[in-house]
């Protein structure tokens, strides 16, 4: 028997029109023979079920249900595409646990700490992998800016600590342009990293679970055209996106290693995707994305396509690894 599966996608964070590309992408990709599957916008006015032709039918938000043609549609397992808040938070996974009911993505508190920037780095720290020297703030906190200089340096990159897709980020080269980078970061999230700048070639690394084994697959060098990776250079064309990463052999296993370290230590499941800059062959961690983009021309998917993984196989192999997991 078919298994029902829905892909949720939308959310509530400035990501929900990425998201809502890449649950389409997942939905056109998934096996038709072994699934039943459904579109199922998650947005703050409303959860609702669509059908082909595009028909929405209300979620029961008691069990996840919908009703269609008079039948009570339960899913058995989740495929989450939402980029951002509930999704890529903890949030709605948090839910999911609750209600016994399984998804692709790692358990919530996984999610939720992957999700906090400072966080991340904090517990990856301890375990002696390099990353930038930053700074955080709360919004509300006084601003020193001598001692924020003093610290990371110029230039620097002011950034939301819970939010992605490059949204709110600045590259600041002077003092003069610390404060507006600030309050653009702010308007994302009511906390903010102040990091060092870290001169060096930029590569994005998966590291997923693939047919039962953690899996890294090749590489991504990112060179932008733009002062770094920002929204412009991510979604609108403004960036090289080179897979496999032109970088030598050495620094090829120096950046496996540490990705799959950093997916086992933080106790990661599904997909991850992890940003590192190499400075004089080491590699340094920036961040890691939980729900990466899942559309044709998106990182991971030229990443799996690159190991001679097809989107279908991709999809198809996170489900089968929810289906058959114990959370």
């Amino acid at each position: 028997m078919k298994k029902n599966i829905a892909i949720v996608m939308g959310g509530y964070s400035s990501e929900v029109n990425i998201s809502l590309k890449s649950g389409n992408v997942v939905y056109n990709h998934l096996d038709k023979e072994k699934y039943n599957s459904f579109r199922v916008h998650i947005l703050k006015e409303k959860w609702v079920a669509l059908d082909d032709s595009n028909t929405e039918y209300p979620i029961n938000k008691n069990d996840f249900t919908f009703t269609l043609n008079g039948n009570c549609i339960a899913f058995d397992c989740v495929f989450n595409a939402i980029h951002g808040n509930p999704g890529e938070n903890g949030m709605l996974l948090a839910y999911f646990n609750l209600i016994n009911l399984k998804h692709t993505s790692a358990p919530f508190y996984q999610m939720a700490l992957t999700f906090n920037k400072r966080d991340t780095l904090s517990v990856v720290k301890e375990y002696g992998i390099k990353t930038a020297v930053s700074v955080y703030l709360n919004k509300g906190n006084a601003i020193n800016l001598d001692a924020i200089i003093s610290k990371v340096g110029l230039p620097c990159f002011i950034k939301p600590n819970n939010a992605g897709s490059s949204y709110g980020i600045s590259k600041a080269h002077t003092k003069e342009e610390i404060l507006p980078a600030i309050e653009k970061a702010y308007k994302e999230d009511s906390e903010i990293l102040i990091e060092s700048f870290l001169d060096g070639v930029e590569v994005s690394v998966g590291v997923i679970q693939y047919q039962g084994e953690t899996k890294v697959l090749p590489m991504t060098e990112i060179v932008s055209e733009n002062d770094f990776f920002d929204y412009e250079a991510k979604y609108e064309g403004k960036s090289q996106e080179i897979t496999p990463a032109r970088i030598s052999a050495e620094e090829q296993q120096k950046v496996e290693e540490v990705a799959k370290k950093i997916y086992k230590i933080l106790n990661m499941s599904g997909f991850s995707r992890s940003e590192f800059i190499l400075v004089n062959c080491e590699p340094y961690f920036l961040e890691m994305n939980t729900v990466p983009g899942l559309t044709e021309e998106s990182i991971l998917p030229q990443q799996a396509k690159a190991a001679g993984i097809s989107l279908k196989e991709l999809f198809n192999n996170a489900i089968e690894s929810s289906l058959n997991s114990l959370k």
